[in-house]
């Protein structure tokens, strides 16, 4: 979308924007008109399964980056990756917070990895997400380049409208990834649509449930290799729907009628 007008692009341009580059991208719909659906995802154990590889890469990845990055044993390395996962959502918040850790440095060394043959998703899931009418945008806790290599790999990169990363989570001089309802904020501010016209499409109930908090309509994508989601086999308040395949959105999407 790097041809949009002004006017256009000021929507959902994140502190960094991407845009997936394409001549068949369609332009962003502007606020006077824009009353369609707008659908945030987000992408791992959502938009495919990190459980059967990924995920493990990830870990591996991110260990060996914290030894490198404060010097430290492998034993170190991870608990103090799991620790700051479990009191910031994500690694990296602790590392830059006590060890002036440079955010993006850290992110590129722990996702080095192909994840090509890693990726692995539901049978006809570009066609099934096609068939999703609504604008669609990425918001994701990962990184922007191995966001962008996973949705080239599953084959719909060009049908997200914009891709919104942790790259683009830095608010007043910190990163404030999912589930900060201030980050949350910003993307509708962006966006341009009031909250109940947003769906958010997540397998992490915390971050619904912030979204909820704000008025936005919720999915969960049940996954078994989700942190914490044998916790919940039934539906929370407030997930609007609960489904174990995007395909299944297409079946149960009438409930987001207002």
């Amino acid at each position: 979308m790097s041809d949009q007008p002004a006017s256009n692009r000021r929507l959902l341009t994140p502190p960094a924007p991407h845009r997936p580059r394409s001549r068949t991208t369609q332009p962003l719909r502007s606020v006077a008109s824009a009353s369609q659906r707008v659908w945030l995802f987000d992408l791992d154990n959502t938009l495919h399964d990190c459980s059967a590889g990924i995920f493990n890469a990830i870990d591996q990845n991110m260990t060996e980056a914290v030894m490198e990055a404060l010097q430290v044993d492998m034993g170190e390395a991870h608990r103090l990756r799991v620790k700051y996962w479990q009191r910031y959502g994500a690694t990296v918040i602790g590392l830059v917070r006590h060890h002036g850790v440079d955010a993006n440095i850290f992110l590129e060394r722990s996702h080095r990895f192909d994840p090509a043959p890693l990726v692995h998703s539901e049978r006809g899931l570009a066609r099934k997400l096609l068939a999703l009418k609504g604008r669609k945008i990425l918001l994701t806790n990962a990184p922007l380049n191995y966001a962008r290599a996973v949705l080239k790999v599953l084959g719909i990169l060009q049908q997200f409208e914009g891709l919104w990363s942790v790259d683009h989570m830095a608010l007043q001089g910190r990163i404030r990834p999912k589930p900060s309802k201030a980050l949350m904020r910003q993307v509708l501010a962006r966006i341009g649509q009031p909250a109940h016209n947003v769906v958010l499409v997540e397998d992490t109930l915390k971050n619904l449930k912030a979204a909820r908090e704000l008025g936005m309509k919720t999915v969960h994508v049940f996954h078994p290799g989700t942190p914490f989601s044998g916790l919940h086999a039934g539906r929370s308040a407030y997930v609007d729907l609960r489904v174990n395949s995007i395909g299944q959105l297409l079946t149960g999407r009438h409930i987001f009628r207002d």
